[in-house]
C-alpha cells in the first residue's frame, strides 16, 4: 500500500481507516482537501472488514428501543446468548448501563427517533452518490431483507417498531406461509411468519468495498500513514498528533474517526464522552454453504445470515466486554450451530471465525460534530451502523471542515450532548 511522504503541514488528517475514515477521506478529497488517513493496521483492516455488510437504513429504532429491556434478563442468562456482559466486567460497565436504561424512556424516544431517521435519509442519499462517482454501484445488492418470528407472540411485539417506519415512509411487507417459503427456500418451518424490507440493501463484502473507496480516494489525492496514535494536541500552529512509533505531525484540522477508540483521544481534548465497546462475532462459511438469498435477521437470538461473493456469514449478537479481553469465540459457534437449526443442511464445515469492536453510544446515536478543541471533529460512536452511516457522516464532517451549513441539525450528535 502506497504511503506519503510528509514534509509539512496537511489541510486534514483523519485518524482511523475505517470505513467512516476512508468515506470522509473520499468527500474531503472531492472537496479538494489534501488528505492523510492514518491507521495502525491498514484500509479496513479491523472492524470494517468483518461486518454483516447492510446498509440498514430503515434501521432507525434506537438499540434502547428495540425490545432490548425487556429481553435483558432472558438473554443475560445464557452466557452464549444474544447479550453478555463478563461478570468482572459489570462495575465499570455499570454508569453506560445507567445511562441506555435512562435513553429507552418514553419522553427520550421521540427526538432519538427523529433523529436516526434523519441520519438515515441523509445516509441512503450519499452512499448511492459516492458509490455512483466511485465507480462501485455494482458491489451492491438490492435483495432486500427478512426478518423472521418463531411466533405469533413475537411478531406482534415488532409491529410498534413497523408503525414507527410508517412514519418515515420505510416500505416493508409482512408474510407467511408459502410466501416465506419461496422467499428462502429450506428455511425451517418454526418461522411462521416474516416482515421483507424491499429496501434494504447489503455490498457483496464490507472490506472489498472499504478498499475500493479508499482506491477512490487515494486518486483523487489522499494518502495514508500507517501508524499507532498516542496524542493528541491543540497548539497555536494547528493540531499536533503523535504516532507512538516517534513521529509527531501538525495539520491544521484534524477528524478523529478511529472506532472503539475514539473516546480516548477525545478525553486529551476534554470531552468525556460514554463510549462502550460491542464486541460483535461471526463464522464465514464457504460460498457454497447454503443458498441463501438474502440477508436474514433472526431478531430474537440477535444475529443475522448475509449472503456475501466471498462466502456466507453468520454473526452478530453483543458482548459488553471492553477493549481488552481475549475473543470468546464460543460465541460464535453457538451462533452457528442456530443457523445449523435454522437452515437445515447448512455446511457448516471450513468457517472462519472473526470478533470486532462496535463503537456504541448509550442512546445510540453517533458523535458527529465539533470538539472543544477548535479545528477538531469527531466521526464515531456509530454502534451497529457504522457502515450504514459512513457516507452521510462523510458528508456531514465536509461540511463541517469546509463552513458550510451541515446538511441535518447536528445538535442530537453533538459531543457535548453528554
Amino acid at each position: 500500500m502506497p504511503s506519503r511522504q510528509h514534509t509539512g503541514e496537511d489541510d486534514v488528517v483523519i485518524i482511523g481507516a475505517g470505513i467512516v475514515g476512508i468515506c470522509a477521506a473520499a468527500y474531503l478529497a472531492e472537496a479538494g482537501y489534501r488528505v492523510t488517513v492514518i491507521d495502525r493496521t491498514g484500509i479496513c483492516e479491523e472492524t470494517s472488514s468483518g461486518n454483516a455488510s447492510a446498509f440498514a437504513f430503515s434501521d432507525v429504532l434506537p438499540l434502547a428501543h428495540k425490545g432490548m429491556m425487556r429481553n435483558l434478563p432472558r438473554w443475560l442468562a445464557d452466557p452464549l446468548g444474544p447479550l453478555a456482559i463478563p461478570p468482572a466486567y459489570l462495575p465499570r460497565l455499570a454508569p453506560w448501563l445507567w445511562r441506555f436504561w435512562r435513553a429507552g424512556a418514553p419522553e427520550n424516544y421521540e427526538a432519538a427517533l427523529t433523529a436516526q431517521a434523519g441520519m438515515m435519509k441523509l445516509a441512503e442519499r450519499e452512499w448511492m452518490g459516492l458509490l455512483d462517482r466511485s465507480g462501485t454501484r455494482s458491489m451492491l445488492r438490492e435483495d432486500g431483507s427478512l426478518e423472521l418470528y418463531e411466533s405469533a407472540d413475537e411478531f406482534e411485539a415488532s409491529l410498534g417498531g413497523w408503525a414507527a417506519r410508517d412514519r418515515f415512509g420505510i416500505p416493508y411487507r409482512h408474510l407467511e406461509g408459502d410466501e416465506l417459503a419461496e422467499l428462502q427456500p429450506g428455511l425451517s418451518r418454526q418461522f411462521v411468519k416474516a416482515t421483507l424490507v424491499p429496501g434494504w440493501k447489503t455490498a457483496d463484502d464490507p472490506k472489498i468495498l472499504g478498499k475500493a473507496i479508499w482506491a477512490y480516494a487515494e486518486k483523487l489525492g489522499a494518502g495514508f500513514l500507517p501508524g499507532e496514535v498516542g496524542l493528541v494536541m491543540k497548539t497555536k500552529s494547528g493540531v499536533t498528533i503523535q504516532l507512538r512509533q516517534g513521529r509527531t505531525l501538525t495539520a491544521s484540522r484534524l477528524v478523529i474517526a478511529a472506532g472503539a477508540w475514539s473516546h480516548l483521544l477525545a478525553r486529551q481534548l476534554g470531552d468525556r464522552i460514554p463510549l462502550e465497546t460491542e464486541r460483535g462475532y461471526n463464522t464465514t462459511l464457504p460460498v457454497d454453504a447454503f443458498d441463501v438469498r438474502r440477508q436474514l435477521i433472526f431478531s430474537g437470538h440477535g444475529f443475522v445470515i448475509t449472503p456475501l461473493s466471498t462466502g456466507l456469514r453468520v454473526g452478530g449478537a453483543v458482548e459488553l466486554g471492553g477493549l481488552n479481553r481475549p475473543p470468546n469465540y464460543a460465541r460464535s459457534k453457538a451462533m452457528l450451530e442456530k443457523a445449523a437449526r435454522f437452515l437445515p443442511g447448512l455446511k457448516t464445515e471450513g468457517g472462519r471465525e472473526w470478533m470486532g469492536y462496535r463503537p456504541s453510544l448509550p442512546d445510540s446515536l453517533p458523535v458527529i460534530g465539533r470538539s472543544k478543541a477548535p479545528d477538531v471533529f469527531y466521526a464515531f460512536g456509530h454502534g451497529h451502523l457504522g457502515k450504514t452511516q459512513a457516507a452521510g457522516t462523510a458528508r456531514l464532517i465536509r461540511d463541517l471542515v469546509s463552513g458550510e451549513a451541515p446538511a441535518i441539525d447536528l445538535n442530537p450528535f453533538s459531543a457535548q450532548r453528554f
